[in-house]
């Protein structure tokens, strides 16, 4: 038994291969229960930051990854101890610096993949960090910190992309291709800043909102002809919800640059009315409509102090009242009722004292 062992194949003994591949399939094996003891163990140290989030929830994150990255290293590891046999390390094509044998693209392969997997486990604890803030913006009120979370998760997790593959670019072809990109990559961005102008003033623009943050998802604001409720905040364009139940989208820039009125943070509504009474109206019943809708603004509860009822301007076809109030109620439905009231009990007032509205004569076109 102990001659069979020893025998060498391919440079190395039956032996070694067996140790080789018993300790793969071992992690092989185990990959799963060791990769939430792995991960469990991390959750502990860190899970005085994250109270919201389940010990499940970060082993989920990690668990796929983690058992890819032990499988790996196990196997490298353990394929340290065999000698790689020179019958198979053929020359796979011939270059200026000597031949590319196998040994060295299957050394490739493996340092390729396992930066990826390096790359992988960093990007799912961007996703972890991402949702413990997540679960404390969810406390708030304000919806747009989820929209800044989603943000930067997805730019911090694009930085890391690229830096990956820059690693694998380095790995593949060496230290000499990334300087050349590093270098063509500051002329290309200047053209591709100029190309790409508006998208740039867009991304910018989408920062200045979530700093200074002039609305937040779930305001009703009127930009330019637009008015409704803002239901996302892009990183080049933002979504609003119109009165008449269309999705616009206008463009962060615009956002910025444009005179925005955010309706939701009013502390009133301003009602301005006029009443254009008929010319021959007599002067008693114009003052005594006066006084009596004057009357009715200062005993409904909903109306604020301040409000101004007056004769305000003539023509020759009518005597114009100006009404003026302000209400604390912002409620859409509640303000229309409200001004519902104060019309009809004016419409009362006027009927009252027999107060006609004015009727407009047409001016016959001249000769």
């Amino acid at each position: 038994m102990k001659d069979i062992l020893n025998q060498v194949i391919l440079g190395n003994t039956i032996a070694n291969y067996g140790i080789v591949l018993a300790i793969v399939l071992f992690i092989f094996f185990i990959r799963r229960f060791l990769s939430k003891q792995l991960a469990a163990g991390l959750f502990r140290l860190i899970k005085h930051w994250s109270p919201q989030i389940s010990e499940h929830e970060f082993v989920e994150l990690l668990l796929r990854p983690l058992e890819y990255f032990l499988l790996l290293t196990a196997f490298i590891m353990a394929s340290n101890h065999l000698v790689f046999p020179e019958e198979l390390n053929i020359t796979l094509y011939n270059r200026a610096s000597g031949p590319y044998r196998l040994q060295s693209l299957i050394q490739l392969v493996l340092q390729v993949t396992f930066s990826l997997t390096i790359i992988w486990i960093v990007l799912r604890l961007i996703d972890f960090i991402a949702l413990i803030l997540e679960k404390k913006a969810d406390l708030t009120e304000d919806k747009t910190d989820n929209q800044f979370i989603v943000f930067f998760r997805d730019f911090f997790k694009a930085i890391i992309i690229i830096l990956g593959s820059m690693v694998v670019i380095h790995i593949l072809f060496g230290k000499g291709l990334v300087e050349k990109l590093v270098a063509g990559l500051g002329i290309g961005a200047a053209a591709l800043a100029l190309a790409a102008k508006e998208s740039i003033e867009n991304l910018i623009g989408s920062f200045i909102i979530f700093s200074d943050k002039p609305f937040r998802v779930g305001d009703f604001v009127k930009v330019d002809s637009f008015q409704g409720t803002v239901e996302k905040i892009g990183l080049r364009s933002t979504r609003i919800r119109t009165l008449e139940k269309t999705f616009v989208t206008v463009p962060n820039k615009k956002m910025v640059d444009s005179v925005l009125d955010n309706l939701s943070l009013r502390t009133q509504q301003r009602v301005a009315i006029k009443l254009e009474l008929a010319a021959d109206t007599p002067a008693a019943s114009v003052t005594q409509v006066v006084k009596d809708i004057h009357a009715l603004l200062a005993s409904h509860r909903d109306v604020e102090p301040g409000y101004s009822v007056n004769f305000f301007d003539f023509s020759k076809d009518a005597f114009v009242l100006q009404i003026i109030y302000m209400t604390n109620i912002l409620d859409g439905n509640r303000y229309l009722q409200l001004r519902e009231d104060v019309n009809l009990a004016a419409i009362g007032i006027m009927e009252q004292y027999g107060v006609r509205l004015a009727m407009k004569t047409d001016t016959p076109p001249s000769a």
